[in-house]
């Protein structure tokens, strides 16, 4: 509310489990946006690239993703991440139509 008070815009990046809280709490005013790997198997070899996770972290990572790929039809908006400039694109539309509705 204070930053809404503001003039600005709040953009969250939570899991599943936030976003559908935050949706559920402010409503009309929030834009529930499930951001999906082209697959599973694409999912792995991007985390695989970075070298950032351990094997427990990444199974851990993936396990959490295979979950939360349940939900994506409880949100709004599916935006597929297969190619990320592409996405950044359609994500930056999306907020704009939304903000201005």
């Amino acid at each position: 509310d204070r930053i809404w008070a503001m003039g600005k815009a709040v953009i969250f990046d939570v899991d599943v489990e936030g976003g559908l809280n935050i949706k559920k709490h402010f409503g009309d005013k929030a834009l529930a946006v499930f951001v999906k790997p082209p697959s599973v198997e694409e999912l792995e070899q991007r985390l695989r690239f970075r070298s950032t996770e351990t094997e427990e972290t990444l199974r851990v990572r993936i396990d959490k993703a295979v979950h939360e790929l349940q939900y994506e039809n409880k949100f709004e908006y599916v935006l597929l991440n297969e190619n990320l400039d592409e996405a950044l694109v359609i994500a930056e539309n999306l907020i704009t139509e939304f903000l201005t509705k």
